[in-house]
């Protein structure tokens, strides 16, 4: 028997039911919208009027992760599911600083 993508999401994401599959994508996806959102705003800030400059550019590429991980929390606190994310920010942050510390050795 074949499983449907949300049954294979819900069983590698260890969540209890299809609706908490489905809340889990809705965080990421108002995360997403967010971000896109605050885009326009932040670059404005950084270069003023001028807007999409290169310097602002490379500040929203810098800023963006630690804000889109944040917003995150944030969503998945405001849709029950804070403690999915948080385990899945520990895990997404191990493995960034996996990756550092191998490029540190070499």
């Amino acid at each position: 028997m074949n499983k449907t993508w949300t049954e294979r999401l819900r069983e590698r994401w260890q969540l209890s039911s299809i609706w908490q599959v489905v809340i889990v994508l809705l965080v990421f996806a108002c995360t997403g919208f967010t971000v896109l959102f605050i885009k326009k705003p932040l670059l404005n800030f950084f270069a003023g009027e001028a807007g999409n400059t290169l310097t602002a550019s490379v500040l929203y590429y810098i800023l963006i992760l630690p804000l889109y991980n944040v917003i995150l929390l944030i969503y998945g606190f405001l849709f029950g599911q804070f403690n999915f994310f948080w385990a899945f920010e520990k895990r997404f942050m191990s493995r960034i600083a996996g990756i550092f510390r191998k490029e540190r050795s070499k």
